[in-house]
């Protein structure tokens, strides 16, 4: 795990130290060592920061040039079948004289030998590069197939600039990026802005199982090329006809592969664990495989709504792992929001962000690595919204469009005071206090057209976050635009979970965990999203996924043989903050500061009359405004930290 930074620059003249000083800026992301290579004929530099996790000598040390000399390689990740793929090389005859065992080398050879297709074909792992060809002067970008490691490219003047963190590009000469407003609606929707679009015009994320090669800067809008695509997959593969005994031994044993090759490390290694499902899984077989009690790392909070420290506990000691919590004050929760616009270089909300950072905090004091469980919800259909979309969509798809329109025009022209008035006259078990919240959300999701465009509204944020952009021209187009193909072809449960696992899973998700961990130094690697695990689940029928009024059954199966299914079966908890309360609390004169009424006018990015709308209701407890606000709060503070030159920054004000 490291990180890179790149540019290719031959009509500038630059200093030699100038890669090195990028590279400095996300110096967390590899604090062991730190490398650059020239070609200053061509005008280009590869830099690299190293975290030494496989072949921790000077053997490892990066860039890298292969044996030939052809290729140079800044690389981020881990290739877990290195040591497979080098001994295909020396059956094949094709190995260099290896001068380590580091899998960067592994990498080089492999190109060297195979080609750039044939080696990607062949990775196991989570990785960025950027690859330098010598004797063809091109540059390739590659990103792994889900999207677990980052990569950002674009244009600075007539130079190319590529690297791991949009913080990285901040030294390059010239560089003053501009806000891109409509990717800004973007994020308001999704509270992530999704590849391949950057918070800034001009730059963009490479997309997950994509490559793009150059042979000039000024090609960088050139096609990418897709090498793996989890909805072709999905197309391609026939559903398999296996019992579920069958199907779940073959989930234990890809499981455990994948486990024991993310287990290969030269340095202290542990999971994360919250008690959920995918956690414990995750967990129980590394302990399975291990002579020793591995190390575990969970946090807690003091308010039971948010706390599944017991639960991990409990999983700990039936497992017998060396366990280790943190229960965290409210106060040292909110001591991580200042440092949260460094930490996502670009603006990021979802608010367990702050719980991710923690526990990647506590995990780093005694390893290096650790595994994460992430993506099974995705794989296995374990989200509650799937559910109740399909039980819902169901429902209002047997009303005729037009009178389901109707009602939403109906709702949506309803005074609130009225809708308060007539809930109180309703009897007290018939009451909800969030009626005022939910019945616009309802009118938006009853007039939607199809079941994905029901399901894109239901995961929105904002559901028409270009009225709230000033200046922006509409959303840029996403996965969400083939939507209802993606149901015709895969039914809704299924498309579902492929458009999550395409947009959420890595531009949430995976971005969240990466950041976090790299904030401290630690390699988070995630056994779930092994991508020969990734195709099975693609095959795996809807019906051993929720069955039996249970989300992720088949997965649950395999988890019933490591541990009780009375340990397990309990309420699933997400892992999150009080964000709502802290708004109305220790927070409010923070958030008021930021979201003024003076301030968001003279910045120019937002129409402040419903953002102090919402801001006015949620601070009275009228309504529920919190994850809407967050989205905006965490722009506004990344605008301060990155932009002050734009931010307006006043006192707060009771505007």
């Amino acid at each position: 795990m490291c990180g890179l930074i790149g540019y290719w620059a031959p009509n500038r003249e630059l200093s030699d130290r100038l890669i090195d000083h990028m590279a400095e800026q996300i110096i967390h992301r590899g604090p062991d060592s730190a490398g650059s290579w020239h070609d200053r004929a061509a005008g280009l530099a590869l830099g690299h920061r190293r975290l030494a996790i496989v072949d921790l000598s000077d053997s490892g040390h990066q860039p890298m040039v292969s044996a030939s000399g052809r290729y140079v390689l800044s690389y981020n990740g881990e290739i877990y079948n290195f040591q497979d793929i080098r001994a295909e090389l020396d059956a094949a005859g094709k190995a260099p004289a290896w001068s380590g065992h580091s899998d960067t080398e592994v990498l080089l050879a492999a190109v060297d030998a195979w080609g750039l297709d044939a080696s990607l074909a062949r990775l196991d792992g989570m990785f960025a590069f950027a690859l330098w060809d010598t004797t063809d002067q091109s540059l390739v970008l590659a990103r792994d197939r889900l999207g677990e490691k980052p990569l950002y490219y674009g244009r600075s003047g007539d130079a190319l600039i590529f690297g791991s963190e949009l913080g990285a590009f901040k030294p390059f000469p010239g560089y003053a990026p501009q806000i891109d407003r409509d990717a800004l609606a973007l994020y308001l929707r999704h509270n992530y802005i999704p590849a391949p679009y950057s918070i800034y015009t001009g730059i963009h994320k490479l997309e997950p199982g994509h490559y793009i090669k150059m042979t000039a800067p000024d090609q960088v809008d050139n096609a990418t090329i897709c090498y793996w695509n989890i909805v072709e997959t999905a197309r391609a593969s026939a559903p398999l006809t296996n019992s579920a005994a069958e199907l779940e031994d073959r989930l234990d044993d890809l499981l455990n592969r994948s486990i024991k090759r993310r287990m290969i490390a030269d340095v202290p290694l542990g999971a994360f664990l919250s008690g959920g499902y995918d956690s414990t899984l995750t967990t129980a077989v590394m302990q399975s495989q291990s002579a020793r009690p591995i190390k575990t790392f969970t946090i807690g909070f003091s308010d039971e709504g948010y706390n599944e420290a017991h639960h991990a506990k409990a999983v700990a000691d039936h497992l017998g792992t060396e366990h280790t919590e943190l229960y965290v004050s409210p106060k040292a929760a909110q001591d991580v929001i200042p440092k949260l616009p460094d930490i996502w270089s670009e603006p990021f909300s979802d608010s367990s962000q702050i719980p991710t950072f923690l526990v990647s905090q506590l995990a780093r004091t005694e390893v290096t690595v650790s595994l994460s469980g992430d993506g099974g919800d995705e794989l296995f259909q374990g989200y509650g919204r799937y559910e109740f979309a399909a039980r819902q969509w169901k429902r209002l798809s047997s009303v005729p469009s037009m009178v389901r329109k109707g009602a939403a025009a109906g709702i949506l022209a309803t005074p609130e005071g009225l809708m308060h008035k007539a809930e109180s006259m309703l009897p007290r078990r018939l009451r909800n206090r969030h009626l005022a919240d939910r019945l616009p959300k309802l009118a938006q999701i009853m007039a939607c057209p199809s079941a994905m465009s029901f399901y894109k509204s239901l995961v929105s944020h904002q559901i028409d976050p270009t009225s709230l952009v000033l200046g922006s021209q509409g959303e840029p187009r996403t996965a969400f635009a083939d939507a209802d193909r993606l149901a015709q072809e895969f039914g809704f449960a299924g498309a579902m979970g492929l458009i999550d696992t395409v947009t959420y899973l890595p531009g949430d998700i995976l971005t969240k965990v990466d950041r976090a961990s790299m904030a401290v130094s630690l390699e988070s690697r995630i056994p779930l999203l092994d991508h020969r695990l990734v195709e099975f689940a693609m095959r795996v029928p809807q019906e051993f996924k929720h069955r039996d009024g249970q989300a992720k059954w088949l997965l649950r199966q395999v988890l019933y043989r490591y541990v009780p299914r009375a340990l397990m079966d309990r309420p699933k908890m997400g892992f999150g903050v009080p964000i709502e309360h802290w708004l109305r609390g220790p927070l409010r004169e923070w958030a008021e500061a930021l979201l003024s009424e003076r301030r968001l006018r003279e910045e120019g990015y937002f129409d402040p009359a419903p953002i102090r709308k919402m801001w006015t209701e949620h601070v009275s407890g009228a309504r529920r405004w919190h994850a809407q606000l967050w989205d905006i709060l965490m722009f506004q503070a990344w605008l301060e930290r990155h932009h002050p030159e734009l931010a307006r920054p006043s006192t707060a004000e009771a505007d």
